[in-house]
């Protein structure tokens, strides 16, 4: 058989190896089509951003083994309205989170399987499900259903072009080898690795970005579809940012240099001053917020400050606090005005009132006559030895994108819908996230438009 023929027999397509393009390559498998996954990396560091993450955010009726209460399409609608101050696409929102309510179930059938989920600020008992091993174990447990089926896989299999002939797929191009199918599957992230894209709209600050994700979401698929004429959505400074540990690496920290000690503390500038409200909401709602927050102080830096009574309160990172007896010697390690940081802790300690801490819910424990405010978890720092973080931002990934419909379908810029090109996981995630990220929604949108676009594109493929 020539190599011709063979690239004549694949059906779909799939261009990226992480949780949305697995769900849309078993999808599509289970639909009868011939499946080829290309993905980027090598196998080691396949999956994306994927690898880095450990639940999922489904709607479902009651209490399950890994879940603590039921969790309804109307309040999970609500947290997102939240989260992203109505920016989304409210049908496809809706059409998602009713879809999510089959995914628990559907995905543990792929092989995954689920623990019950951590306690502390995450707060996610009930509404999230955690994988059993985190990322990489349901990543594994994808691939491994994949080929079990018969998906083919090539890694190091960087996508170069894309053929589009009047709104319809027709090849992709990988090591100058030419790879025709019947549809597309457009599942490779968004642009986050590449820093020259991010400074287009961030300026120099985007030097000083961490990637907490994977170095290889440079946004080639994104580029060239867009370049050929899809339609975009998202804006493209609205991107999955969190405060990091400003000790890790460039790019693939993952989740362990995420800092979740936010709510316990005071956050301060290399000003050693206050700029957000640490209490705001549950932690969840707000985590993604504090990367772009940190973005936009001097330098990209930022210092978590807490004290001893709050040191085991929360998941710990992958590096150690800096510690220090006072203060005042504290800041002198962070390399802070020493004055200028006792005044900051001095002032928000006479404004905190009295109240009665409880982490799991908004509580009474706030501040007063102090700009800006903690309107929850505000507790005096008071008690030695003293501890800090410092962070950077950590993009996860990008919101812009390509539009879509509910099969997941691509629209062209002139309106009309793709027949054969399809798309899902973060390189559509803007649809449903125009700004904010509420913990676990980015699995929904790729599991969820994952298995739509599988089924989508290999119905296409086989009509």
């Amino acid at each position: 058989m020539t190599a011709a023929s063979q690239h004549e027999e694949y059906d779909v397509i799939v261009v990226g190896g992480g949780n949305a393009a697995l769900c849309a390559a078993i999808s599509a498998r289970r639909e009868g089509a011939r499946v080829l996954v290309l993905e980027a990396a090598d196998a080691f560091w396949r999956g994306g951003n994927t690898r880095h993450t450990r639940n999922m955010r489904c709607a479902h009726d009651a209490a399950t083994a890994s879940l603590s209460g039921p969790y309804s399409e109307e309040e999970f609608f609500d947290d997102l309205l939240r989260v992203t101050k109505g920016k989304t696409d409210e049908p496809l929102a809706r059409f998602m989170i009713r879809e999510s309510k089959s995914m628990l179930g559907w995905i543990e059938e792929q092989g995954v399987r689920w623990q019950p989920s951590l306690g502390g600020t995450l707060s996610l008992g009930r509404t999230n499900s955690f994988f059993l091993g985190g990322g990489r174990a349901m990543l594994n447990a994808l691939y491994r259903t994949a080929e079990d089926l018969g998906v083919e896989i090539r890694y190091e299999a960087e996508v170069t072009d894309i053929e589009i002939d009047d709104c319809r797929f027709r090849s992709v191009t990988v090591a100058g080898e030419r790879l025709p199918a019947r549809a597309l599957v457009a599942a490779a992230g968004g642009f986050e690795s590449n820093i020259d894209w991010l400074k287009r709209y961030w300026g120099e600050a985007a030097e000083n970005f961490l990637i907490r994700g994977t170095r290889n979401n440079k946004g080639t698929i994104l580029r060239l579809l867009l370049d050929k004429g899809v339609q975009e959505v998202g804006d493209p400074t609205q991107c999955h940012a969190v405060a990091i540990d400003a000790r890790a690496p460039k790019y693939d920290g993952g989740i362990i240099t995420r800092l979740d000690c936010v709510v316990f503390g005071i956050v301060v500038n290399r000003r050693a001053e206050r700029f957000y409200d640490e209490g705001e909401d549950i932690w969840p709602k707000r985590y993604a917020i504090w990367g772009r927050l940190v973005a936009a102080q001097p330098d990209q830096i930022a210092y978590i400050i807490f004290d001893a009574s709050s040191l085991e309160l929360f998941m710990p990172s992958l590096y150690p606090p800096i510690s220090a007896p006072s203060i005042r010697e504290l800041a002198e390690r962070l390399e802070l005005d020493p004055d200028a940081l006792v005044h900051t802790v001095t002032s928000f300690n006479a404004a905190v009132q009295p109240g009665t801490f409880d982490d799991r819910i908004l509580d009474d424990c706030r501040t007063e006559g102090l700009a800006p405010p903690k309107t929850h978890w505000a507790r005096r720092i008071e008690k030695a030895p003293f501890y800090a973080y410092p962070v950077r931002p950590g993009i996860t990934f990008t919101y812009l994108g390509v539009r879509v419909n509910q099969e997941a379908r691509m629209t062209m810029a002139d309106g009309r819908g793709a027949p054969n090109m399809f798309a899902a996981g973060e390189i559509m995630a803007g649809n449903v996230l125009g700004e904010g990220y509420a913990a676990g929604i980015g699995m929904t949108i790729g599991a969820v438009f994952g298995r739509i676009a599988g089924r989508e594109a290999a119905r296409s493929a086989l009509s």
